[in-house]
């Protein structure tokens, strides 16, 4: 350190400069290693970001869209009143379909009990896990794909499961009465339908099922 300092001093420099000098360079040095670590904090965030991004997408892109169907699972009573409502139907036959069938578990229900089950949802990920679900309890009538509701062939159904929201079931209504085929029924969960008159109605509160005869 004393010969370094004594090479500055024989220089014939100016020692209060050197000094300026010198704290400028540390000054410098500071500042790269700040410039580093802020780059690095930036494309941790950034990554952060992108993951949470593509996790959340699948659950608020159906918001966007013209018909929401917001995922709330179905409570243990709200499956069997609709199960018992499948026991009682008179509908021509036991294809069964679930409009925003959430994690999937009318549809599994459903299938057990023998019904060719079908549920239709916009979430990739509640798609895939319903699909996973079925495959590990081996319930192979069961099935679930990724599709807009208004977009269902309803011919190939009989009984029609919707849980929807109250400012949608009037277009819904209007959908039903241009797709359904005669000897259908419609299972109505949480609003009824605005016109139609249910042939009975189960439960009660936020349980409730209205059962509409076609």
């Amino acid at each position: 350190m004393e010969s370094k300092n004594t090479a500055k001093t024989d220089c014939g420099c100016d020692p209060y400069l050197l000094s300026l000098v010198e704290t400028n360079q540390g000054q410098e040095s500071t500042v790269r290693k700040s410039s580093k670590t802020g780059l690095l904090l930036a494309s941790l965030t950034g990554g952060a970001a992108i993951i949470l991004s593509a996790v959340c997408f699948p659950f608020v892109s159906p918001a966007l869209r013209r018909v929401v169907l917001p995922y709330v699972p179905a409570s243990t009573q709200q499956v069997e009143n609709v199960m018992k409502a499948l026991a009682k139907s008179h509908a021509g036959g036991r294809k069964l379909i679930d409009l925003g069938s959430g994690d999937g578990r009318i549809v599994l229900a459903a299938g057990q009990r023998g019904f060719q089950s079908h549920g239709v949802e916009l979430n990739t990920v509640l798609v895939l896990y319903s699909k996973l679900t079925a495959w590990r309890n081996r319930i192979t009538n069961a099935t679930f794909s990724r599709q807009d509701l208004f977009k269902v062939d309803y011919t190939k159904y009989n009984n029609i499961v919707i849980f929807g929201v109250e400012e949608m079931m009037p277009e819904l209504e209007q959908l039903f009465e241009r797709s359904l085929k005669s000897s259908s029924q419609v299972i109505a969960c949480r609003f009824p339908l605005p016109n139609w008159k249910p042939s009975h109605v189960i439960g009660e509160g936020i349980d409730t099922v209205w059962v509409y005869e076609v």
